[in-house]
């Protein structure tokens, strides 16, 4: 297996902290990717489409690099949960998930920039929201301010409170970048994890 420049399609630290889990050397790119919404588009689509789209965008100009672009998608009843960027959108949509099921869709893309192969992976998570009382949702987002966050919360930090339960097969999905479909992905690429 040979060592390769890896690099992280991305600006989330989030992100970043878990791909130092891996303890892999990696660099950080911003992908520059516009986030567009197309009519009709499935919302496990849409998280694969830009993961795919952060990877090479991200990728341009590096002749041997494996990138790594992912992107998540939220959805409650099929209706596409962004980020909220004001308290009040923030709100409304934990409002709406009080005591329903939402479902995180987080596509992973491991672009190789020599080959011009792509790796993917979707994982679906399922988050059964408790039910909230409008005090609960107050506090949380004056003390969390998850508004850059599809679905309002941070499930890395006090989100986690809101919840019944969580349903998936890889606990890192939820946060942003699913290490057991990445390490396959990786390994699938030619480095060695571990």
């Amino acid at each position: 297996m040979t060592t390769r420049q890896l690099v992280l399609g991305s600006t989330s630290r989030y992100r970043a902290e878990l791909l130092h889990r891996l303890g892999l050397a990696f660099e950080l790119r911003s992908p520059g990717t516009e986030e567009s919404v197309m009519a009709g588009e499935a919302p496990a689509a849409r998280a694969m489409r830009l993961a795919e789209a952060k990877a090479v965008d991200a990728g341009a100009g590096l002749p041997d690099a494996l990138v790594i672009g992912s992107d998540q998608v939220a959805e409650l009843d099929g209706v596409l949960l962004d980020k909220p960027g004001s308290t009040e959108r923030a709100q409304a949509q934990l409002l709406a998930c009080s005591g329903r099921t939402v479902y995180f869709h987080t596509a992973l893309c491991v672009f190789d920039t020599y080959a011009g192969r792509r790796y993917t992976h979707v994982n679906l998570t399922r988050v059964h929201f408790r039910q909230l009382d409008a005090a609960e949702i107050t506090r949380y987002i004056e003390r969390e301010q998850p508004l850059d966050c599809a679905g309002s919360f941070k499930c890395e930090g006090l989100g986690i409170s809101l919840f019944e339960r969580i349903e998936n097969s890889d606990p890192t999905a939820l946060i942003g970048l699913p290490l057991i479909a990445l390490s396959q992905l990786l390994r699938d690429a030619g480095v060695s994890v571990p």
